[in-house]
């Protein structure tokens, strides 16, 4: 899973689109592209198992389900690595069998209770009828984020599925991942270019989108790291009812 899998597009997303002049408010982007735990996706169950699938594993102590949105963000090794050092920490070498039976395990059950938002494919519906391209940027590893979404009925609505393993490595050894700009750049050019908007409730998600200067809404429903407001985006909102509004002003 530490590679980079081979880049999914998906160039024939087929949704009924509604003609642009019975839609308002307008929209003045091309693209818009999505995070996906805590944006798109609800998986802090999942992920939760996951993580106390390795814990447990490793002797240590499961972490409480209202504790598992505070480690969500930067992918499953920092999930774990967080969840461990809180109880003491690991040398590299004990840490590296705890994150593969992680992703053994999450292989398997990623789509359990994981479901979409409340509204998240009506908004989807309603960008799609507006001729908006959709993409997801996530740092997820491309393969679970694509299985995620196909399970969901969800893949095909998408131009492209960006993971955390997607774009391989930099020289530094680091995957080219948020909250580096290159996946979003890299979502701009698969969906043919124009003007995206981004869609994220981290701070990786808000550095990734400044450092590609595209405009930024935070998820306040979402698993924010800190809280909504004090993320620097351009616009929050608490539910994907408030998504179109937000997109039409920004």
């Amino acid at each position: 899973m530490g590679n980079a899998t081979k880049s999914l597009r998906f160039e024939d997303a087929s949704v009924t689109r509604a003609p642009m002049n019975d839609i308002s408010p307008k929209i003045p982007f091309d693209i818009v592209a999505f995070d996906l735990d805590g944006t798109l996706l609800d998986t802090h169950r999942d992920l939760g198992a996951a993580v106390n699938h390795a814990l447990q594993l490793g002797g240590f102590d499961a972490v409480p389900v209202a504790q598992v949105e505070s480690l969500i963000g930067g992918g499953a090794k920092i999930m774990l690595r967080g969840a461990i050092d809180a109880q003491g920490g690991l040398p590299d070498d004990e840490f590296r069998p705890l994150y593969k039976a992680l992703l053994a395990y999450y292989a398997e059950n990623n789509a359990v209770h994981t479901r979409p938002y409340p509204g998240a494919e009506d908004a989807l519906d309603d960008l799609a009828a507006r001729d908006i391209k959709l993409a997801v940027v996530t740092n997820k590893f491309e393969s679970f984020a694509a299985t995620i979404l196909t399970q969901l009925g969800l893949a095909d609505r998408f131009v492209t599925i960006i993971g955390g393993d997607s774009l391989g490595k930099d020289a530094g050894g680091k995957f080219r991942a948020k909250p580096q700009p290159d996946p979003i750049f890299e979502a701009i050019d698969r969906c043919g270019g124009g003007r995206c908007a981004f869609i994220g409730d981290s701070t990786y998600d808000m550095a990734a989108a400044r450092a590609a200067n595209v405009p930024v809404i935070a998820a306040a429903y979402g698993y924010c790291d800190k809280p909504a407001h004090e993320l620097g985006a351009d616009a929050v909102i608490a539910g994907f009812n408030e998504l179109i509004p937000a997109l039409a002003r920004i």
